[in-house]
């Protein structure tokens, strides 16, 4: 008997009707035509594909067996009555399908039951293949010898998909290599790089020495030596390198990433190491980090410190002291973290052991010498250019002719003979062109007019003097990078650079004084410098002129430069200006300073030196060593000046001797009568008086003496007069004297009258009393006051 489930299914499939399929008694006939009729239709269901759209009923999630029909919802007082089932003589509704799939197409009439329709789907468009070299990234990997395949296949070596080819094969090489390097490779590694173009590929040079570091910090050191050992060839490479670390170091200094500024300031450190970079780069940057300490920035500190505190202690001790005090301070200060204050006494301790754990450059590593390695000196308030255009392929229209070029320098570099394929009488026509070449350049002589040589040096001896602690580090650093010829600029940089000092230091001079021991050469070239400088003292300003005056009295003093420089110096009023009597104020107060002033006097009247101190105490002239007394007088030094002070009065003697000489020669016979007269007469007043000398005062001899010495001095006088009446000049001031003379005269004459008369009458027996009071009446009246006052007794 058959069940519900099958009678639907007969229902359905058209086998069966509705009225038959429930009727009251089934007879057996019934059931064997049920039975038939299902298993019809199940073969007809297995042999037809097509669907039918009778047949299409929306997927069920549940099982047949407990699916339920949805009931609507109705209120209670609805009492409508049950629907009748499909099955009595109505037909199903059929339900709506809810799926978004497009409606499943109608079958076929044509298509008969058993028979199988094909299905063919329709052909797909196939896709355009694209060159995996041309797209952004570079496509897909392709195999090394599959790449050079590529290339043979190509003709023109100048068209763009072969420099692309090139530029692919050159970007993996250099990637590959800087993978491989290690302290025990690195020789290879270099050699293998050279072979390749990398001077076409810097950029992606750069960029994966970078990224390398980035990954693997550790080897920082090695990276570093490759970038010292390609900048001694490529300068610009390195340089670029250098730029493309500063800008990352910026970049995380302004996003606060210490980790991007970690890993940048470690390889700067180990570029400072290698001398790629300058010391001043690494001072400045600890200078930013330092300037508002922070737990990271003062941490990155630290970090950078450790990699290169050898060698900054090494060329730069007073920049790395002023470091190391700044974090003195901050640890005192107690603004960070205990961690970071570890770290801060950590470093101390690794500076008192003088960085044995951190050394600046590993022996294996020390590849290059000191005079090959090229150094940038670049700034962090500089703005650099990445040139990230340099990462990606660009075309290059003289591409074959940049490709022999780096073949030529590869062959140099690395002593091999161009690969270029050439035959032999090619390269031997080569080889004569370039002998004539060099011999054409050897004939030609180059002159540098813009003096950049001398501006380079000039600079690097100004750096080193500003960052040396000691004058014996300054002059070792100046000698050891000084080539022939430089003595006389490093001289005159040394005085300039201490003319530039606010005050005078005497680094200076112990730095002069090491030059002039070393030498003789050196000698001659800052003897040659002073008596520049003195000829040129009047362009420059006080402070420069008191600078360069001690600069030479310290080397004058220490005997690093002869006495014999001061021959230059002519101490007169024609030959000096102002800037130059405050030069040898300044120089010769320095050396009494030093020396004291009686042994700088003994050095004076050296007879050795007494030529070249000829123009310092002139003697030629009474002019001149009146000039020279006042000048040494005025600025304290008087006692220098002894010797012309004698020598002025014994030529003034020898001067007046001279006169007279030639005054009495040329007087008249009558001017001699006269004086003899006068002569004879003072002998005879004079020898009638000695016989009473011995009852006379003390005192009044004294006076009496004092007398003829004051006449003694008016009669020359009156003879320079009379002299001058001779010889025809005569003046107001003359004539007044000769009023005055003649007066004096008749005095004279007067008062010998008299005395001749009381000593007449004292010979007829005057007494004492009025022999005494005659001599006072004869004498003037301020010498009567003085011997009445000498006669009176004391109170």
């Amino acid at each position: 008997m058959a069940t519900r489930t099958e009678r639907r299914r007969l229902v359905r499939s058209g086998s069966l009707s509705s009225s038959e399929s429930y009727s009251g008694s089934e007879s057996e006939n019934d059931a064997t035509r049920i039975r038939s009729a299902i298993v019809q239709t199940s073969v007809g269901r297995k042999l037809d594909l097509s669907p039918r759209s009778d047949d299409y009923r929306r997927p069920s999630s549940s099982p047949p067996g407990r699916r339920k029909r949805r009931a609507l919802s109705r209120t209670p007082s609805d009492h409508t009555p049950p629907r009748s089932p499909p099955w009595h003589g109505r037909r199903r509704r059929r339900r709506r399908s809810f799926s978004r799939s497009p409606p499943l197409r109608a079958r076929s009439p044509s298509t008969e039951e058993g028979e199988v329709r094909d299905a063919t789907p329709p052909p797909k468009k196939k896709k355009e293949e694209l060159d995996p070299i041309l797209t952004r990234t570079g496509g897909a990997y392709i195999p090394p010898a599959r790449l050079r395949l590529m290339q043979q296949s190509i003709t023109d070596k100048s068209s763009v998909a072969y420099q692309r080819l090139s530029w692919e094969a050159l970007k993996k090489s250099i990637n590959g290599l800087i993978n491989k390097v290690n302290v025990a490779n690195i020789g290879n590694i270099v050699q293998e790089l050279f072979q390749e173009n990398i001077v076409r590929g810097r950029g992606v040079l750069a960029r994966s020495l970078v990224q390398a570091q980035a990954a693997s910090p550790t080897f920082t050191h090695v990276y570093a030596a490759l970038v010292s050992i390609i900048n001694t060839k490529f300068p610009q490479t390195g340089e670029l390198i250098a730029k493309r670390l500063l800008l990352q170091f910026q970049k995380g200094f302004r996003r606060n990433d210490k980790n991007i500024c970690m890993t940048a300031v470690k390889f700067l450190a180990h570029l400072v190491n290698q001398q790629v970079l300058h010391e001043l780069v690494a001072l400045e940057l600890l200078t930013l980090l330092l300037e508002e300490p922070s737990d990271d920035s003062v941490e990155v500190s630290v970090g950078f410190l450790k990699e290169s505190g050898q060698k900054l202690t090494e060329v730069s001790p007073r920049g790395v002291h002023a470091v190391f005090e700044t974090l003195r301070s901050i640890l005192h200060s107690g603004k960070i973290t205990p961690r970071i204050q570890y770290m801060i006494e950590v470093l101390f301790a690794i500076r008192k052991d003088n960085f044995k754990e951190h050394p600046a450059v590993v022996p294996e590593l020390d590849l290059v010498q000191e005079a090959d390695q090229i150094t940038h000196l670049l700034s962090l308030g500089d703005e650099f250019n990445s040139e990230d255009i340099l990462n990606v392929f660009q075309a290059d229209p003289d591409f074959a002719a940049n490709e022999e070029k780096y073949k030529a320098i590869k062959a140099e570099i690395l002593g091999e003979e161009s690969s270029s394929g050439s035959s032999e009488a090619e390269s031997g026509e080569e080889e004569e062109e370039s002998e004539e070449e060099d011999e054409e350049q050897q004939q030609l002589d180059m002159m540098d007019m813009t003096d950049a040589k001398v501006t380079t040096l000039r600079r690097t001896i100004y750096l080193t003097i500003m960052s040396s602690l000691d004058y014996e580090e300054c002059a070792h650093k100046m000698l050891k990078s000084m080539e022939e010829g430089q003595e006389r600029e490093i001289a005159n940089m040394v005085i300039e650079c201490c003319s530039q000092e606010r005050s005078y230091l005497r680094f200076y001079g112990l730095l002069g004084q090491r030059f002039c021991q070393l030498n003789q050469a050196w000698v001659e070239q800052f003897d040659d410098a002073f008596q520049q400088q003195y000829a040129t003292v009047h362009r420059l300003e006080t402070n420069k002129l008191r600078n360069v005056a001690k600069f030479f009295g310290q080397l004058f003093y220490a005997d690093a430069l002869p006495w014999t420089g001061m021959s230059c110096i002519h101490l007169n009023e024609e030959e000096t200006n102002s800037s130059s009597r405050i030069f040898v104020k300044i120089l010769f107060q320095e050396l009494a300073e030093f020396m004291g002033l009686s042994k700088l006097n003994e050095r004076l009247k050296d007879p050795l030196l007494a030529m070249a101190f000829e123009g310092v105490l002139p003697r030629d002239n009474p002019k001149n060593t009146r000039f020279a007394i006042n000048f040494f007088t005025s600025i304290g030094l008087g006692g220098l000046t002894d010797d012309l002070r004698e020598h002025l009065k014994n030529t003034q003697k020898l001067i007046m001797a001279q006169k007279q000489v030639v005054s009495s020669s040329d007087t008249d016979s009558s001017d001699s009568d006269s004086d003899s007269s006068e002569s004879s007469s003072d002998t005879e007043s004079s020898s009638e008086s000695s016989s009473s000398e011995d009852e006379k005062p003390r005192h009044q001899k004294r006076k009496r003496g004092k007398e003829t010495g004051r006449e003694d001095r008016k009669e020359k006088d009156s003879r320079k007069h009379e002299r001058s009446r001779e010889s025809g000049h005569r003046s107001k001031k003359d004539k007044r004297s000769d009023k005055r003379e003649e007066q004096e005269r008749r005095n004279r004459d007067e008062r010998r009258g008299k005395s001749n008369n009381h000593d007449a009458k004292r010979q007829r027996g005057t007494p004492d009393s009025e022999r005494e009071s005659d001599q006072r009446r004869q004498s003037p009246p301020r010498e009567r006051e003085l011997d009445r006052r000498r006669q009176s007794p004391p109170r």
